[in-house]
């Protein structure tokens, strides 16, 4: 029997990177999907890859109409929620003293509010006994050049775990965060300004990772499943790191 059957999950962030490669790997696990993004052609592209046991829906985490939107639409269709993937986010490096109100609104308006109120309002769906993952960062425990924003709003997200994980126990939804490494995504190949200066600068990130190659969106995909799964059914309140190592040494 497949891991999800019968299952209906939320994968906020879905349309790239690990949100689309765990979104592929809920639905061949027998899950019903749903996925979001803020670009509907980058939605509508991994909509039709996926191709069943799939909708999308265009929306912003950190507008809270959209989310409403989104749970209505779920609503229309399945009376409840089993798995919630809060994954979208944004993680941009801006030097300290550089960083503008407008850089610190918007990472904490995605990163915090918006995982904040994709879970707060996810509640009268879910169901008792499901599973909650918050997309957390090894920014929360490194300390990295140009991460203050990132590091401090994902350190938020490893918080929320902890707490909700407590405050959720009565329903027995557990709740965990996963914190990836340097994974090969869209967000990562955007780094450099030029193809050969992107080149440059993954293979300085891979001589930092102990593993020395990075992470794969399947990779973390599993490690989600895990989660989501009934294997992880004594799993609560913990922090997966998926990084080669690199905050572990």
């Amino acid at each position: 029997m497949k891991k999800l059957e019968g299952k209906v999950a939320i994968i906020t962030g879905g349309s790239t990177g690990i949100g689309l490669a765990t979104a592929q790997l809920f639905a061949s696990e027998g899950a019903y999907v749903y996925i979001t993004g803020r670009r509907q052609k980058e939605l509508d592209t991994a909509v039709r890859l996926i191709g069943k046991n799939i909708t999308g829906v265009q929306g912003d985490v950190a507008n809270l109409a959209d989310l409403d939107r989104l749970y209505a639409t779920v609503k229309q269709h399945h009376d409840q929620i089993d798995i919630l993937f809060a994954n979208a986010g944004e993680g941009r490096y801006v030097p300290f003293g550089a960083s503008t109100e407008a850089d610190f609104d918007s990472m904490f308006n995605i990163n915090v509010k918006g995982a904040f109120f994709t879970v707060q309002k996810a509640l009268p769906l879910l169901q008792d006994g499901g599973s909650i993952i918050l997309t957390a960062s090894i920014g929360a425990s490194k300390g990295q050049g140009g991460g203050s924003m990132n590091g401090a709003s994902k350190a938020a997200v490893r918080s929320f775990a902890r707490t909700w994980t407590v405050e959720l126990s009565d329903r027995r939804i557990r709740v965990n965060a996963i914190s990836p490494g340097p994974i090969n995504t869209p967000m990562l190949n955007s780094m450099g300004e030029t193809e050969e200066q992107t080149k440059q600068i993954l293979a300085m990130i891979a001589t930092t990772v102990p593993m020395r190659r990075l992470g794969d969106p399947d990779e973390v995909a599993k490690a989600v499943l895990f989660l989501a799964s009934d294997d992880s059914s004594f799993v609560t309140g913990i922090e997966l790191f998926v990084d080669g190592g690199v905050a572990q040494i």
